[in-house]
């Protein structure tokens, strides 16, 4: 069953329009790649989706209820993240403002909804230990935690492998598979290599949008889509370099 459609979007900043003409239908159960070029407007899409940015024209239709639709998000890493004084399970818990009505009022049963998260990352160890002090990729896994601790329906990635560190890399793929089970999942993503061993369908975005309702894609389909992504295959295991290109967008 569909969860959102977007339909016709145009979206961009001041005068300058990044995406053109946009439609998607995101079901239940998706697991969408978002590759493209940097500037070709993979993060003005996720900023449309989770209503950071209005859209020039077209509309987005919600076919559940808006108000109890909780979406997902797991931005790049930001050090800014890092200099709060708060522990790990404040940050997680932090993920249950969106359901609450008032902020603070947290319950037993929200707690222990954080514990099993936090197991589910492998961090419970981490529960008590301010952020300040985290890796990279420990960040990260507090990071999805958090955006995970509230089942959201849709779980918004945007190139979750930037800052995480080898061991959750190694993990990263297998547990959105576990996640995918549960809820729909869009990743914007640069390393096409990986990511469609585990993606369903791909969503190439270069100021417009082509959708390949398979996880399997070739040179001369990349080529079609206007998308310069050069795919290299050694063996069974295919690899992904960015091809050259021009282009004038200042914000992605």
């Amino acid at each position: 069953m569909p969860i959102v459609e977007i339909k016709d979007i145009s979206a961009g900043y001041a005068d300058e329009v990044i995406l053109k003409d946009i439609n998607l239908v995101v079901d239940d159960h998706d697991f969408i790649g978002i590759i493209g070029p940097n500037g070709g407007g993979k993060t003005t899409l996720v900023k449309v989706i989770l209503g950071l940015l209005k859209p020039m024209k077209g509309e987005i239709v919600w076919h559940k209820n808006e108000a109890n639709m909780h979406i997902g998000y797991l931005p790049q890493s930001n050090q800014n993240d890092k200099q709060f004084p708060v522990s790990v399970s404040e940050v997680v818990l932090s993920g249950l403002m969106s359901v609450k009505r008032f902020a603070g009022r947290f319950k037993d049963a929200d707690r222990l909804k954080v514990k099993n998260v936090l197991e589910l990352m492998g961090i419970s160890h981490l529960t008590n230990r301010n952020v300040g002090g985290l890796s990279g990729g420990q960040m990260q896994r507090v990071l999805l935690a958090r955006a995970i601790v509230s089942d959201p329906r849709i779980l918004i990635l945007d190139e979750p492998n930037t800052f995480v560190d080898n061991s959750f890399e190694r993990d990263l793929y297998e547990l959105l598979r576990i996640l995918n089970q549960k809820m729909a999942i869009l990743m914007v993503s640069h390393d096409v290599g990986t990511i469609t061993s585990y993606v369903k369908t791909i969503a190439c975005v270069n100021r417009n949008l082509h959708y390949h309702q398979s996880n399997i894609i070739t040179q001369s389909q990349l080529e079609s889509y206007n998308c310069p992504i050069q795919l290299i295959t050694h063996g069974q295991v295919p690899h992904t370099v960015l091809g050259d290109h021009i282009h004038n967008h200042k914000h992605d």
